[in-house]
């Protein structure tokens, strides 16, 4: 297997016969690029050995633990409550459309059957492929499966950890060679994308540590090579459909096709990440449910439904997906408040999908009240908050003429006044039992 994989490695090679800075993506590709913007609501699954110590994704780095210790949680890694099918069902119940699975997250440990590392789920007392199991899975219940793969690494020794900005505490003393490294890399990411049928995206993260921090106007330089082009060139031409994104907080780089913002809407600029400008290619916005991405034993602070619903419309209206995260338990199993809060967002999808589904950001940004989202033929307008506003008022509104105005929930029309491309119609009660208004306008 591995020579054959080292002998596909050498065709793709051969093949790239263009420059990724000439990067012209293929109509599969924009294919894709469309469904997933259609897509608007997906499911982010972080799970690994850090799942076992309960304090987040980052616990290696934060906790300061050794290599040598670190690696000693492979010994009790064993989610035997883990079901792929469980996991999808409850996805797809919830109106989600595409996962993006961890596959191999900072603390350098591999998701599934890899040749290139022995710090892998096959080691383990579980000794199953993971990332094998949720992608087959996903694929007969119709769901994308996209992989997350860091590109930092908190373990080996050939990553440039003496010019990274993570991973210092963690005692490793020999220095690699940098290009061992990437080539590590390819081969595994040939894996991932020769042995798991149809990948829909790749979703880089840990570009950032070899960059100076994160802050307005910083240098877009990095401390080391990347070779990014070549990277993203052997994923295109692998499978050219699979979009590429690189959650590097800057201006995307050439052959990237979906931009990602973490725990920020794109345009807003809150977190403190998410500097870069909006650009031209899908949006995506990646967001919590309490406040950590891989479990955490005394995370509690869970968002209500309102705020989840209200991150869903907000990210809409911006033209952009959520991408919503879980981080199941050691055991494997999903906590159940996290099951309870995609269960409620199915329920509202089942009601008001189609004033997501399918829709572009809305002809104005969100505003205090709530968002616009958008189709052919069809406004929609979500009322969030009304604490303020008992009248809404859209000027340089795009239907010179409306054929029908009603609220989505049960088709009851609504009374509104259209003159001068000025809209205005009374505002709804939003409240926990009611959280989120929608009126549809149609006309043109």
């Amino acid at each position: 297997m591995v020579k054959k994989i080292l002998l596909m490695i050498l065709v793709v090679s051969f093949c790239m016969g263009f420059s990724q800075q000439n990067y012209e993506p293929v109509a599969a590709n924009l294919k894709a690029r469309t469904e997933f913007q259609n897509e608007k609501f997906g499911m982010f699954i972080h799970f690994g050995l850090y799942s076992e110590l309960g304090r987040g994704e980052w616990v290696m780095n934060d906790d300061k633990i050794p290599v040598n210790d670190y690696t000693k949680l492979k010994d009790f890694f064993n989610p035997t409550e883990f079901n792929a099918k469980e996991y999808v069902t409850m996805a797809k119940n919830a109106g989600i459309k595409y996962i993006t699975l961890v596959t191999r997250h900072h603390d350098g440990f591999s998701m599934w059957d890899t040749k290139y590392s022995d710090f892998t789920i096959m080691n383990t007392p579980f000794k199953r492929d993971l990332v094998k199991e949720l992608a087959q899975e996903c694929h007969q219940q119709g769901i994308k499966i996209a992989f997350y793969y860091s590109l930092l690494d908190w373990r080996r020794t050939d990553y440039s950890y003496w010019t990274g900005r993570t991973g210092k505490e963690t005692r490793r003393t020999e220095k690699g060679n940098w290009n061992d490294y990437i080539q590590f890399m390819k081969n595994q990411l040939t894996e991932l994308l020769t042995q798991y049928g149809e990948v829909s995206g790749i979703w880089f993260d840990g570009y950032w540590d070899q960059m100076e921090e994160e802050k307005e106007n910083r240098k877009e330089q990095t401390y080391v090579d990347w070779r990014m082009e070549e990277i993203y060139q052997l994923i295109h031409t692998l499978q050219p459909q699979c979009l590429v994104g690189n959650n590097h907080h800057i201006t995307p780089l050439k052959g990237e096709d979906f931009q990602m913002f973490e725990r920020d809407i794109p345009g807003q600029n809150k977190s403190g990440l998410s500097f870069q400008k909006t650009s031209q290619l899908p949006l995506e916005t990646c967001e919590t449910i309490n406040g950590s991405w891989g479990f955490n034993l005394k995370d509690n602070k869970n968002k209500t439904s309102k705020e989840l619903l209200d991150l869903l419309v907000n990210a809409a209206g911006s033209n952009a997906n959520l991408l919503l995260n879980v981080g199941p338990m050691p055991n494997g199993k999903i906590p159940e408040p996290f099951i309870h809060s995609f269960t409620e967002m199915g329920n509202w999808m089942k009601v008001y999908g189609e004033s997501i589904y399918g829709t572009r950001g809305g002809y104005l940004p969100p505003q205090k009240w709530g968002a616009i989202t958008q189709k052919a033929g069809k406004i929609y307008v979500h009322i969030l908050n009304n604490k303020e506003e008992k009248t809404i008022t859209l000027e340089n509104f795009p239907f010179k003429k409306i054929s029908s105005a009603y609220l989505l929930k049960d088709r009851k029309p609504i009374k509104y006044n259209l003159k001068n491309n000025t809209l205005t119609f009374d505002s709804y009660t939003v409240n926990s039992q009611n959280p989120n208004v929608v009126i549809a306008f149609e006309g043109k």
